[in-house]
C-alpha cells in the first residue's frame, strides 16, 4: 500500500475522512475531494499529512463531467499516479416517502446528479490510470438501494442506481480493475446531527445494539483494497446486521 495514491471524493469530513486516515496510516497517499468544504478538506489533508504521507485538497463538483476530468488529471500529474478511488461523495434532500409532491423534479437532479452521475464520472475519467496501476474502485453505496427505505425516494433509487453501476463496471474494467460497492446503514455523522431519538430507536432494533461509526465504514473500505484481492462486483452491506 505504501507511495500508492488514492482518490476520494468528499473526504473532508464522515465516512470520507475516516478513509482517508486509515489509508494514509498504511502508507497512501490522500488526494482529497471537496465541493464545498474547503476549511474541513484542507484541515483533514494536515491531519493525514501528519502520518507522513502527501496529501492534497481538489475543489470539484463531481456531478459535472469536466470538473471531474480536470480533477483527476490534476491528481496524476501532482502525484504521478492513481491506483485507488472511493466515490463517497453523496447528498440528499430529506422527504418522506409518502410526500410524493414534497419530491421535487430539482431534488431528483441534485440527487442522482452526484450520486449516480458523479460516480460514473470518476470512475470513466479515473479508469485509464486504474488500468494502468491494477487499481481499484469502491462505491459508498447505502442500504437504501436495496431496502427502498431511507431520506427520500429519490436517495434510495439513487443508491439502487449505484449498486447496479458497481456491477456493471466491474465487468467493464476487469480484469485490471476491481469495482466493489460498501452500502453502509446509518452513521454517526453530521448528516444525522439532531435525529438522536430516531438514531437510538434505530440503534435499539440492530442485532450490535449501535449505529456505525465512520470508523466502521473504513475498515470494510480499507479491507476491500488492501486485502480482497479476488473480490469485485460485491456489495458489502455494513449496518450491524439491521438488514439480515
Amino acid at each position: 500500500m505504501k507511495n500508492k495514491t488514492a482518490l476520494i471524493t468528499g473526504g473532508g469530513t464522515g465516512i470520507g475522512r475516516a478513509i482517508a486516515l486509515l489509508l494514509a496510516k498504511s502508507g497512501v497517499n490522500i488526494a482529497l475531494n471537496y465541493s464545498r468544504s474547503k476549511e474541513d478538506a484542507l484541515k483533514t489533508c494536515q491531519e493525514i499529512e501528519s502520518l507522513g504521507v502527501r496529501s492534497l485538497a481538489y475543489q470539484a463538483d463531481v456531478s459535472r463531467d469536466a470538473e471531474v476530468r480536470s480533477m483527476v488529471s490534476q491528481v496524476v500529474a501532482d502525484f504521478g499516479t492513481l491506483d485507488i478511488l472511493v466515490n463517497n461523495a453523496g447528498m440528499t434532500h430529506f422527504v418522506d416517502h409518502s410526500d410524493l409532491e414534497g419530491m421535487k423534479e430539482e431534488y431528483w437532479d441534485d440527487i442522482l446528479g452526484v450520486n449516480v452521475k458523479g460516480m460514473f464520472f470518476c470512475c470513466r475519467a479515473a479508469a485509464d490510470e486504474l488500468k494502468k496501476s491494477k487499481g481499484c474502485i469502491i462505491n459508498i453505496t447505502s442500504i437504501a438501494g436495496l431496502t427502498g427505505l431511507g431520506s427520500s425516494i429519490a436517495y434510495s433509487a439513487s443508491k439502487a442506481a449505484a449498486i447496479s453501476v458497481t456491477k456493471s463496471l466491474a465487468r467493464v474494467l476487469a480484469p485490471e480493475v476491481r469495482v466493489n460497492s460498501v452500502a453502509p446503514g446509518i452513521v454517526q455523522t453530521r448528516w444525522v446531527e439532531g435525529k438522536e431519538d430516531h438514531i437510538a430507536h434505530l440503534a435499539a432494533g440492530t442485532p450490535l445494539g449501535r449505529i456505525a461509526g465512520p470508523e466502521d465504514i473504513a475498515e470494510v473500505v480499507y479491507s476491500l483494497i488492501a486485502h480482497a484481492s479476488f473480490v469485485t462486483g460485491q456489495t458489502i452491506v455494513v449496518d450491524g446486521g439491521n438488514f439480515i
